[in-house]
């Protein structure tokens, strides 16, 4: 009796060692299945790692109980390698060189959460350290998303020309939408910051024409090349508080948590949906461009999405050059979540990059140094 019960537990085991790994397989090729007809597949490329950390669990217990079986977690592994690689680098962090070297110009790529421009009946605390934090590490071109300023008014709180010149940099260009206006001084968009010559500015937008059908590109002046600047925010989830607040304390029965459940998988299903259209219009953009891209921006993706792979296709990651470890750059909901991205075309060296893990924003700043390969 013993003896067949022992049997049954292998067997089960190893049923749910091949379901969970089919299903990390998923996961990790997320990329291959188009989200207007296999969106939930994007749920298994957002619990990639943990399904991974599942695996690896298996495959310890088969290693201790039944080595045999082990095949199983080791097949799973080698089919999945490219793109865990793509989750996460199995590097040492190296230190961040404050110091430009000769030739190399700084990009920072940071979702700055308004500026925290709701936060000033403090004084504008947060506000000035993110600008300190700017300021210290002095980058040539900066991306920011959900930028609230104005460009018209000296008065107003988020003043563009003033971030313009006390951060040092000798040109922007701001896009923004109507819709979303922040207040009567203020829009709500994306910007980008340089300190090379802007030569062409220019907004794309696809209907609805909401803030994230709509992204930017500005062609700079970098010595003796000219380089397009691609900045964008995809689709976000647009979780409410009670969404967050079921995030991070589940339950599993009451009316409430029933319609919460409900509310987080619709709200995941447009975002797949929505993303995927988004970022292939911006890859016909990549394409189109005459110049050497860079690419940055808050995609609401992670590693092994549609839109990452979408976008990223023949473009070289920072992290993925030059990271370490995960490398989230969301401070909330998972420490998994790795979703804004920094890209160079082959026509770049990437020379260094960094995460400033600081909650000024609810994203982390990423910063990388590039370099124009030599003709």
């Amino acid at each position: 009796m013993f003896r067949r019960l022992r049997k049954i537990s292998r067997n089960l085991l190893i049923v749910l060692n091949v379901i969970a790994s089919l299903l990390f397989l998923a996961g990790c090729y997320a990329y291959l299945f188009p989200p207007d007809k296999y969106w939930f597949i994007g749920l298994l490329a957002i619990g990639a790692l943990y399904l991974l950390l599942i695996q690896l669990l298996f495959l310890g217990m088969w290693l201790f109980i039944k080595p045999r079986m082990s095949f199983i977690g080791i097949l799973t592994l080698a089919l999945a390698w490219k793109p865990i690689q793509h989750l996460f680098q199995f590097r040492l962090p190296a230190k961040f060189e404050m110091s430009k070297a000769p030739g190399q110009f700084r990009v920072m790529n940071w979702n700055v959460e308004h500026f925290e421009i709701g936060k000033q009946k403090n004084g504008g605390v947060e506000k000035q350290m993110m600008l300190q934090l700017i300021r210290k590490y002095q980058p040539d071109i900066a991306f920011f998303q959900e930028m609230v300023g104005s460009e018209t008014n000296p008065g107003a709180i988020n003043y563009i020309p003033f971030f313009r010149d006390t951060l040092g940099f000798a040109d922007y260009h701001f896009t923004y939408n109507n819709k979303l206006d922040y207040d009567d001084d203020h829009h709500f968009g994306i910007i980008l910051f340089s300190r090379f010559p802007i030569l062409n500015k220019k907004e794309i937008s696809y209907n609805p024409n909401d803030y994230n059908s709509t992204f930017q590109y500005a062609d700079i002046l970098v010595g003796n090349d000219t380089i397009r600047l691609i900045n964008l925010h995809l689709q976000s989830l647009k979780l409410d508080k009670a969404n967050r607040h079921y995030l991070q304390q589940p339950g599993i029965t009451g009316e409430e948590n029933i319609r919460n459940s409900k509310s987080i998988i619709a709200k995941l299903k447009r975002g797949f949906e929505r993303r995927a259209r988004q970022s292939e219009r911006i890859r016909q953009a990549i394409e189109a461009s005459p110049y050497p891209v860079i690419v940055c921006g808050d995609f609401n993706d992670v590693p092994n999405s549609y839109a990452y792979h979408t976008i990223g296709k023949s473009l070289n990651n920072a992290f993925a050059a030059k990271g370490s470890g995960i490398g989230r750059t969301y401070a909330g909901i998972s420490p998994t979540l790795r979703i804004d991205h920094v890209f160079a075309g082959n026509q770049f060296h990437i020379r260094q990059y960094t995460r400033i893990k600081k909650e000024l924003s609810d994203h982390f700043p990423v910063v990388a140094d590039l370099e124009i390969k030599k003709q």
